[in-house]
């Protein structure tokens, strides 16, 4: 089977790209490096040909408002454009759990948009929602500094490996369209405080950590259903204990 892997050398797209080549199955990773470009257009109408699977994990390269916006948008219609005169049979994007309760920034803004723009388009579909990824407790951390501090949400969150959420992708791509969001999660619920410290420590980053209830996280107020999944998500395998010491050793 053929699947195109939009942003398929990024984080995710790498790793699911092998994950999807090792079962066999034709893999075209997607990205402007390698001359598919979703916001101009340029080589999609040649990277969909005969493709049965697109895999959406690319994310917007500046966090703007408006910049987030037009990516998710413009993307969005032109890739769903494409699909349909390929003939492709389902659409696969990775998003974010909870991005319904996050529209007070502007990054969530535009993956609802996103979100919105596959459930009218025509292709058959599965939204793939993850929590945050280990992988980002850095980016996290720098959000919320301010000089030598650190002030962020005691919330909850439960934050999943990359390696887990390219599993996830990867059987959504495989398996039929659901026509609605699968949840996927890590294995464990902590404070976004607490992990994100643990996270610093570890790399031996001496920043003072401040726990603040009325943190923002990337220009919104969070509670403890914020981030967290609801129902009963697919679980990550990989705790965060052994994630971190894999990571700094």
């Amino acid at each position: 089977m053929k699947i195109v892997v939009i942003g398929g050398t990024g984080l995710i797209g790498t790793k699911l790209a092998k994950r999807l080549r090792e079962q066999g199955h034709e893999v075209v990773a997607a990205a402007p490096s390698t001359g598919v470009n979703t916001l101009t257009g340029e080589g999609l109408a040649e990277a969909l040909a005969g493709a049965q699977v697109v895999v959406d994990v690319a994310n917007s390269p500046s966090f703007e408002d408006r910049a987030v916006m037009e990516f998710f948008e413009t993307s969005g219609r032109n890739l769903l454009a494409a699909e349909e005169k390929a003939g492709v049979k389902h659409h696969v994007a990775l998003s974010v759990v909870g991005t319904e309760r996050l529209l007070g920034s502007g990054y969530f803004r535009g993956k609802m948009a996103q979100e919105n723009l596959i459930k009218a388009g025509r292709t058959p579909y599965t939204l793939v929602r993850a929590t945050q990824f280990f992988e980002f407790m850095g980016g996290i951390a720098q959000a919320g500094t301010q000089g030598e501090t650190v002030r962020l949400s005691t919330a909850l969150m439960q934050p999943i490996a990359s390696d887990d959420v390219a599993d996830a992708v990867a059987d959504a791509a495989l398996g039929a369209p659901v026509q609605g969001i699968v949840e996927v999660a890590g294995p464990e619920r902590v404070r976004l405080v607490d992990v994100v410290q643990r996270y610093l420590r570890a790399k031996r980053d001496g920043r003072q950590v401040i726990a603040d209830a009325r943190a923002h996280y990337f220009g919104v107020e969070l509670d403890d259903t914020a981030l967290t999944p609801s129902g009963k998500p697919r679980l990550g395998t990989t705790r965060f204990d052994a994630w971190l010491r894999a990571s700094v050793s």
